[in-house]
């Protein structure tokens, strides 16, 4: 590790002495093979149940009845349960751990894709809202998780490594829901339920560490820590979090429309979405070899932010140059969005305080993602044009440089003040 100026160290180690538990993990074992599968197994779930959804909205709605706005409030549920669940992860983990809350959370994921999947509309959203939650504790969860059992130079490298899993898992999901609702018998009712064989694949791998769980009789994760709303850096996390969920939903949500708009063909915008998609699994998997040792971000966190605001200015100043516009946005966003879970597990002071850090960063982000889609919508239709709702996301795009550059820090987060 290289070596940083005696301030920086100094002001560390006051900030652990003041704000990190008693034995806190200070002595933490080096990251096992079995543990890093079973998180892989685990983040395999958290996207493939909901990016698959767009693909067969169109049959959802011509076969059920469903007007564009139920569709459209169909895409957003998700988004807002997140919302509304990750504040309570936090209170619920310390009850029962971490370990045993994500085993049922599987469990629950399991049970709201197979209602999802039943003829009915109401079990259709019903079943949503179900794993919905289900996703919103493993959200929260994973960087809890993380920041207990993973030393401290090995956290945004397996934060990567979980987010390429997403990343991979939800593109296949989006390629292949619609092929299977084509060929497999009840339509896209089975194409809803496919991801479920992840969720058994990740149950079935989580099982020893639940049994580790028992064997070592541990009641729960500690004293509960508070969710630090007077933090000023966990409000720039948060921050953080939500402007670049807000651009990656943008993103999948309206540039193939804009694109289109802009006079590509149909084929040629979702190739465009789908090579957005792979870029951002690129960038999210070399950050961690190019911010090795380093623990203060800001200039990383703000840079990469520019980068997804020079994107959107070159969607809108240069039609012609899509491919450059998705380039700069699958590497600014997919850099972004490493560092977001990172700083959830980096800028706590030990696991309980990383949940409930998770649990207001990802309230807030989701919250504020799920406005981002519906407002350029509402933007588009007011103006009949892409150029007032896309300037928008570049002034987003710049406040998230700012936030950035303050969750960059290397401090911790306290429940008291900065």
């Amino acid at each position: 590790m290289s070596p940083r100026p005696a301030t920086a160290s100094t002001s560390r180690s006051v900030s652990r002495s003041v704000s990190a538990p008693s034995g806190a993990d200070t002595t933490r074992p080096a990251v096992s093979v079995g543990l890093v599968f079973a998180i892989c197994l685990v983040a395999a779930n958290l996207r493939t149940g909901l990016t698959g959804v767009g693909t067969l909205l169109p049959a959802i709605e011509h076969d059920s009845g469903l007007t564009s706005s139920w569709g459209g409030l169909l895409s957003t549920l998700p988004l807002l349960t997140f919302a509304a669940t990750s504040p309570l992860v936090a209170r619920v983990s310390h009850r029962f751990g971490t370990t045993r809350l994500l085993g049922v959370a599987l469990g629950v994921l399991a049970a709201g894709t197979v209602v999802r999947s039943l003829p009915s509309v109401a079990c259709l959203f019903a079943g949503t809202v179900i794993l919905s939650a289900a996703i919103a504790f493993g959200n929260v969860l994973l960087p809890a998780l993380i920041r207990r059992s993973v030393p401290a130079h090995r956290i945004q490298a397996i934060s990567a490594l979980y987010v390429t899993v997403m990343g991979v898992t939800a593109a296949v999901s989006s390629g292949i829901s619609a092929p299977l609702a084509h060929t497999l018998p009840g339509s896209w009712h089975t194409a809803l339920a496919w991801g479920i064989a992840f969720t058994v694949a990740a149950f079935l791998g989580w099982l020893p560490r639940l049994r580790g769980d028992r064997a070592a009789k541990v009641p729960s994760d500690g004293p509960r820590s508070a969710v630090p709303w007077r933090s000023g850096l966990a409000w720039q996390v948060s921050i953080f979090m939500g402007l670049q969920s807000l651009g990656f939903y943008t993103a999948v949500a309206w540039l193939p429309s804009i694109l289109i708009h802009r006079g590509t063909s149909s084929t040629t915008a979702g190739w465009m979405l789908f090579y957005y998609q792979l870029i951002a699994l690129a960038a999210s998997s070399l950050l961690p070899l190019l911010t090795r040792g380093r623990h203060d971000q800001r200039w990383t966190a703000a840079g990469a932010s520019v980068v997804v605001a020079g994107g959107f200015a070159v969607l809108i100043s240069a039609p012609g140059l899509s491919v450059i516009a998705c380039t700069l946005l699958g590497l600014g966003g997919g850099a972004c969005l490493v560092l977001a879970l990172t700083f959830q597990s980096e800028r706590a002071a030990g696991h309980g305080e990383a949940a409930a850090l998770a649990g207001m960063a990802q309230s807030i982000g989701y919250l504020v993602a799920a406005a981002g889609p519906l407002l350029l919508g509402i933007l588009h239709d007011t103006t009949s044009s892409w150029t007032l709702p896309i300037m928008l996301l570049i002034v987003l795009s710049l406040a998230m440089a700012s936030a950035g550059y303050g969750a960059g820090r290397d401090r911790h987060v306290s429940s008291s003040g900065r």
